[in-house]
């Protein structure tokens, strides 16, 4: 078994984070998004999208898709559960986990991937405009989990889950595609400063 890792892009980590916290460890393999070793024909026989992570089993199966992967650990080593035990709990953490996905991820990846000078050869071409397009949609979404957060500690109930390892890689990705958490969100600031003092957010 071996991961393809991409350093600190915001969809390998989320596997790092998810296998920090369940304590499971796996060979990895750089590959160099700056040298754009995504887009390697070695790479590229891995995975035709050109995206990290990737995930080799040891029958040659390659899986992508960073949620895909954290489920197929979720299988193998069930304790501690990041993705909920009873029905109603694995939903919530479903629909939790796809919008912030869809609503957060997602918006501040077009921001930097559109605007920041060392996307310059990856995203072609490059729009500003679509990512200032973005931004008040990141905020808006910001306000919303808020509230959301106002009354418990994590992001789709009383248990850490991979929903908010999705989460944490997004507001941490905020900072490089330079959008600032509004000084009023306390309670998404409150859950961010703790759920980054976790020893697998260092992942």
């Amino acid at each position: 078994m071996k991961l393809y890792d991409g350093g600190r892009a915001p969809n390998p980590r989320r596997v790092k984070v998810f296998l920090a916290e369940k304590g499971i460890s796996v060979p990895t393999e750089q590959v160099d998004l700056g040298a754009l070793g995504q887009k390697s024909a070695a790479f590229t026989a891995i995975n035709p999208l050109q995206r990290v992570p990737a995930l080799q089993l040891d029958d040659g199966t390659i899986l992508t898709e960073s949620i895909a992967i954290c489920r197929y650990f979720e299988l193998l080593h069930p304790e501690p559960p990041l993705f909920g035990r009873t029905p109603k709990e694995v939903a919530v953490i479903e629909m939790w986990q796809r919008r912030i996905e869809l609503h957060l991820l997602m918006p501040v990846s077009h921001v930097f991937r559109n605007s920041h000078p060392a996307m310059k050869e990856m995203e072609v071409p490059q729009v500003p405009a679509w990512a200032e397009a973005n931004k008040p949609r990141v905020l808006e979404f910001l306000h919303l989990l808020d509230q959301e957060l106002k009354g418990r500690a994590f992001v789709a109930g009383d248990s850490y889950t991979v929903a908010d390892i999705t989460g944490l890689v997004s507001v941490d990705f905020m900072k490089p595609a330079k959008i600032a958490i509004p000084d009023n969100l306390a309670n998404v600031k409150r859950w961010h400063t703790e759920i980054s003092a976790r020893p697998s957010a260092k992942a």
